[in-house]
């Protein structure tokens, strides 16, 4: 059992996962970008900014200072994905020993080099081992005991049962796989069909639109995922379909809150303005139509949200053009038609 747990990013998704491992009595230590998120989690053991209503545990410690997250042997990484490569540098300069276990939390495609989190942190700490954590799991939720489920990969297989051990608590159920790709693309795509399916909610389309879109939405994921190099059962799984209903359908998403603000006439600056955290969908959608471009798989769901948020097209005129589509078979065995 790991005895030592750094967090680097006290966003929502950080804050639920230092409350979840504490319970297994284990000191967290949870590092926070902003200095003011730092002084309130030390001060008031609160971030009512990310994730409202809880409170820090006495075995959870907040720092601002990156340097004190490095005596720990599992460290979990839940900054957002255009960050990732910047805090990877700042630990790999402060010296993270090589035998520290690092799983990636955070969801995305990086921008122009298409790359997942686990090959960013691969580069930059080449010596250090790698997993991921995928699946429906809304911070909200998770923080407040109501029960989860999610999937830890890595193509180590020695460090899938540890680490399964580490998040198999009351509340929470893991699962593993070594579809270390799938795992990831099913958590970073679904994100961009889920302001698709706000987009949807903000017409008042109705639930058979939603349905029908959200199921075209995992025949794109597959197409596009098995391409990229994930297995196609994995898109069944809970980091596929999983993911891509909760994103879609939860209240608590905010994917589907950006898309439902498209829907009802704000724009895509407007949105992103106002907002405390990141949407991942969005820099996902400019990393993933790069991908489908480069690879020649079409992907029309993916091109209209781009579309939407890249090139000021509007969204009535992205939802009817999807609607417009030449009839086509259902069924997509060779993965490329969209």
């Amino acid at each position: 059992m790991y005895k030592k747990i750094s967090i680097i990013g006290a966003g929502g998704w950080g804050t639920a996962l230092a409350l979840l491992l504490a319970e297994n009595r284990t000191a967290v230590r949870l590092w926070a970008h902003n200095p003011e998120v730092t002084k309130e989690l030390v001060s008031q053991r609160t971030n009512e900014d990310y994730l409202p209503g809880v409170r820090l545990p006495p075995n959870v410690y907040a720092t601002g200072n990156l340097a004190d997250t490095l005596d720990a042997d599992l460290m979990l990484l839940v900054p957002p994905s255009k960050a990732l490569r910047e805090v990877c540098g700042k630990l790999a300069g402060l010296g993270l020993p090589k035998e520290a276990v690092i799983v990636s939390c955070t969801k995305g495609l990086e921008h122009d080099t298409g790359k997942l989190m686990s090959e960013i942190i691969e580069e930059i700490l080449p010596e250090n081992p790698v997993a991921v954590l995928s699946g429906p799991n809304h911070a909200e939720e998770v923080a407040q005991r109501i029960p989860a489920a999610g999937v830890l990969g890595s193509k180590s297989p020695e460090l899938l049962e540890p680490l399964q051990r580490v998040f198999s608590l009351p509340t929470f159920r893991a699962y593993t796989s070594d579809d270390v790709m799938g795992i990831q693309l099913g958590g970073a795509l679904k994100n961009i069909f889920a302001i698709g399916a706000g987009v949807s909610d903000g017409f008042n389309m109705g639930d058979n639109a939603k349905a029908g879109l959200v199921t075209r939405a995992l025949a794109e994921m597959m197409r596009l995922g098995i391409a990229m190099g994930g297995r196609r059962e994995t898109f069944f799984g809970l980091s596929g379909v999983g993911d891509l209903m909760v994103t879609c359908f939860s209240r608590h998403s905010r994917n589907r809150k950006v898309g439902e603000r498209l829907g009802r006439g704000e724009s895509p600056a407007q949105i992103q303005e106002s907002m405390q955290m990141v949407a991942e969908g969005i820099p996902t959608a400019l990393s993933a139509w790069q991908v489908a471009q480069k690879l020649g798989i079409e992907a029309p769901i993916t091109y209209e949200i781009y579309s939407v948020l890249y090139e000021n097209k509007p969204p009535h005129e992205a939802m009817w053009g999807l609607l417009g589509r030449p009839p086509k078979p259902e069924s997509d065995r060779d993965h490329r038609q969209g």
